[in-house]
């Protein structure tokens, strides 16, 4: 793997409209990134929760890399200050783009786009397509009904309990980052 100094993050986390704390969330988180010196992966706009952790990580210094598929440039407003934009051609291309260029992944509170991409790097996880850590960033709870019934579908073998366990959840960014890192040096 990667040493900790290279990493590169793949953060996913809500484009549109939310409560400003979120933003600010998703400010520190970019924040904290960029002091480690570790490269931020994301999905290219400059909006929302999106645009704040990018703007971070680069204010504290750090490199970003946003993918973007053509049909979201002009309505997720594409993020011409990073310091690498790819524009793809299909939303398949930008997510695999992103999973290849990143180290590890985190999530945090999104909306139906997040939770796609994070159900799907969990789910090649989980299959043995990856091995890079995956976290859960929820100070707030956001994800606590969804995770409560995804355990609620390990009785019944819908859900593995191996697989609940590869997806590492924590309210606390740098408990987040610290697993990320701890992960990519092994």
């Amino acid at each position: 793997m990667v040493s900790e100094s290279g990493l590169a993050v793949c953060v996913y986390c809500a484009s549109g409209p939310v409560d400003k704390s979120y933003l600010e969330f998703a400010s520190a988180v970019g924040t904290a990134l960029g002091r480690r010196g570790w490269r931020l992966v994301s999905g290219g706009g400059n909006v929302s929760m999106m645009g704040a952790i990018a703007e971070a990580v680069r204010a504290a210094g750090a490199h970003t890399v946003g993918v973007i598929p053509k049909a979201l440039v002009h309505r997720e407003v594409a993020d011409v200050d990073a310091d690498e934009l790819v524009v793809t051609d299909t939303m398949r291309q930008r997510k695999e783009i992103m999973e290849t260029r990143a180290d590890a992944f985190i999530t945090l509170p999104g909306g139906i786009g997040t939770l796609e991409e994070l159900f799907e790097t969990w789910t090649a996880g989980y299959l043995g397509m990856h091995d890079k850590p995956m976290v859960l960033l929820d100070p707030v709870g956001h994800y606590t009904g969804l995770l409560t019934w995804l355990e609620s579908m390990v009785d019944t073998g819908f859900v593995a309990r191996r697989a609940l366990d590869a997806l590492q959840v924590t309210g606390e960014i740098e408990d987040a980052l610290d697993r990320c890192g701890a992960a990519a040096r092994v």
